[in-house]
Formats: structure tokens, C-alpha cells, sequence
């Protein structure tokens, strides 16, 4: 063993260096979380769709107009897609939305999208599993840590070919909604917002772990459009996610979606965000 793979005499005082935010967010544009509220309180449904238990669907939300996902009959986790509706290639980017926010989103945290563009997609403005924070094992809810289940991986590891786990599930949400093949859709389907699932790292090995979802028939999570979406949500094959992720014999439960368009006026004064101001020149 060479003596750089042994412990220095100084590693205690290594481990003890106390550590620094990478991404201060103190800067950030501060969402309207009043007027936003305000404007929800004249809101009308205008749309509504059902996503059955290890499936996908699609919806759409206009610029200004708010989406719920609600819990409607028992615990069950979803995956959560988000794209400009008016162009696929500016997509919710869960890394830089982690480093900016943390592992988990909650109220007045926003989903935001893939350079070049990153500006804010949607803002959450409710969540009625905010009680829940950081429990002893390091877990919490709404997280932008895990990829989403998908069949590569199961193949990768246990030789399956197993076709409803969410990327499959919402790469036909994608296709359906734009008429795409599938083999066009998938590049599109990206990493996703974990809605009510509960997870977190292991303090010994440091894995992604998960564990029975809080989320109760009723709880929601509700967001504010800063530009114009198409969403594909899919109802987690691991129901809860309390045992397994791909399965056929979990517990699962459907998701609702919900679209509400406030009075006109309501948003005086608010503006759809412009992409980022960066020039790209990338020093030439």
C-alpha cells in the first residue's frame, strides 16, 4: 500500500474542516409567493386529469395558470417530467434545481430548466406534506435526488425487461402527447421531481435510500407556472415505494392533476421569466 492510501496524521483535522454552500441562494429572484396566492384565491379548475396506478399521463399549463398533483385514493408516489411546451429542449433540470434548493423542494422553491436556458419553470406554492421536514434517517419528500425507476437499470442488474416502470411510463406520456415515436420521445424524458416520495443517503454508505411514503388520499402539491408547460406525471409502479420501485405486486394507487386559471387581472404586474442573461460566448 502506498503511504497516500494511508490515513495522514493530520485526517481528523481534514474531516473536521467545516464546510462551505456551493451555491449561495440568497441572490435568487424571489418568487411572489402574495400575489400568486392571491391570484389562486379567483382561480377556476379548467382541467383535469387522472393518472392510473403504473401509467403515465400528460397535461398541459398555460403561462400564469396552476397545477396540483393530488393523492386521491391511498399512498402512492409520482414522477414528475416538466418541459417547455413550446420547446422540448428546454426541460425541468433537477441537478442544478438540487445544488440551488437542496435534495428536496418545498413552498416558495422552484423546479428551474437545462442551460441554456435556466430560468425558473414553476414555483411550488403549496405542499401540505411541509410538516414532515428531515426525520432521523435523513429522509424528506419531493426529491430531486433520485432518477426515476427505469428499465435499464433493471436489466442492468437483474436481467429483467420490465416495461411500467416511470422513464417507460413517460416516454409514452411524451409520445402520445406530441405524436413522436417512441424511440423520439425517450431522449426527451429526463430526471425527475420525486412528488411525495420520501428518500435520502445513508449516513454508513452513503446510498440513495427510500422508505414509506407520509403522503395521505387528500395531500397535494401545488405549483405556479412561470412559462408555458407540458407536464407527463407517472404513478410510480412502487406505489408508496415502501419495499420496491418496479413491481407488479406493490400497492398502487392513481394521481390526480388538476389545472386552475385565475380572473383575468389577477397577475397584474407579473412576468414570465426570460432565460438566463448569460451570452455564451464561453470565452471566445
Amino acid at each position: 500500500m502506498s503511504d497516500l492510501n494511508k490515513p495522514p496524521l493530520d485526517a481528523e483535522d481534514r474531516r473536521a474542516v467545516a464546510p462551505v454552500i456551493c451555491y449561495p441562494n440568497e441572490t435568487l429572484p424571489v418568487p411572489q409567493i402574495d400575489l400568486y396566492r392571491s391570484a389562486r384565491a379567483t382561480a377556476q379548475k379548467v382541467d383535469e386529469v387522472l393518472v392510473p396506478p403504473r401509467d403515465a399521463r400528460s397535461f398541459r399549463v398555460p403561462a400564469g395558470q396552476f397545477f396540483r398533483i393530488s393523492s386521491v385514493e391511498g399512498s402512492q408516489v409520482g414522477d414528475l417530467n416538466l418541459w417547455n411546451a413550446n420547446n422540448l429542449s428546454e426541460r425541468f433540470y433537477s441537478g442544478k434545481t438540487r445544488a440551488l434548493h437542496g435534495t428536496h423542494i418545498t413552498t416558495g422553491e422552484r423546479m428551474w430548466t437545462a442551460f441554456p436556458y435556466l430560468r425558473p419553470m414553476a414555483t411550488i406554492t403549496e405542499d401540505t406534506l411541509g410538516w414532515y421536514g428531515i426525520d432521523a434517517f435523513g429522509g424528506s419528500v419531493h426529491d430531486v435526488i433520485g432518477t426515476r425507476c427505469d428499465p435499464y437499470t433493471g436489466n442492468l442488474l437483474a436481467g429483467s425487461q420490465y416495461h411500467y416502470c416511470c422513464h417507460s411510463n413517460l416516454t409514452r406520456a411524451l409520445a402520445d402527447a406530441t405524436g413522436m415515436s417512441l424511440a423520439e420521445a425517450e431522449p426527451f424524458v429526463h430526471d425527475v421531481l420525486n412528488v411525495f416520495m420520501c428518500t435520502g443517503f445513508t449516513r454508513d454508505t452513503g446510498q440513495y435510500f427510500m422508505k414509506a411514503s407520509p403522503v395521505r388520499p387528500g395531500d397535494y402539491l401545488e405549483f405556479f407556472a412561470e412559462i408555458d408547460l407540458l407536464g407527463a406525471l407517472s404513478a410510480c409502479p412502487g406505489g408508496d415505494c415502501s419495499s420496491e420501485h418496479s413491481s407488479d405486486t406493490a400497492a398502487c394507487y392513481p394521481l390526480k392533476v388538476e389545472v386552475f386559471a385565475p380572473a383575468d387581472g389577477a397577475l397584474d404586474g407579473w412576468q414570465s421569466p426570460v432565460p438566463n442573461g448569460y451570452d455564451q460566448s464561453h470565452g471566445r
